[in-house]
């Protein structure tokens, strides 16, 4: 079984920004380079008669760009829709979390 785990995880090595978005593009010459929050998971089970099976699966968020500027220094860009929405349970957990410290430290 670990072999099965080995294999599919060196498959799983290369997978980032490049693999999702492609390379690097240049327009009117800038170079653009995607930039993104990559994350992926797997696992499987199985029982001493060799049966089992597994899964997997990936997620990839854009975070932004990074272009060259006139002086060809890079520049980072970023996705603010991508932001925005990545952030907000983390907003939404402190929010939660601090409203709950405030009320115990009332009674």
């Amino acid at each position: 079984m670990s072999n099965i785990i080995e294999k599919i995880a060196e498959s799983f090595k290369s997978f980032g920004a490049s693999t999702v978005y492609g390379d690097p593009v240049t327009i009117n010459g800038a170079e653009i380079v995607p930039v993104c929050y990559v994350q992926y998971g797997f696992g499987g089970g199985g029982t001493a008669d060799d049966e089992g099976g597994g899964g997997g699966g990936g997620i990839a968020v854009p975070v932004g760009i990074y272009r060259t500027n006139d002086c060809g220094k890079p520049v980072f860009r970023p996705n603010t829709l991508a932001l925005l929405v990545s952030l907000t349970p983390l907003v939404w957990t402190v929010g939660r979390a601090a409203s709950r410290v405030l009320k115990e430290s009332r009674r």
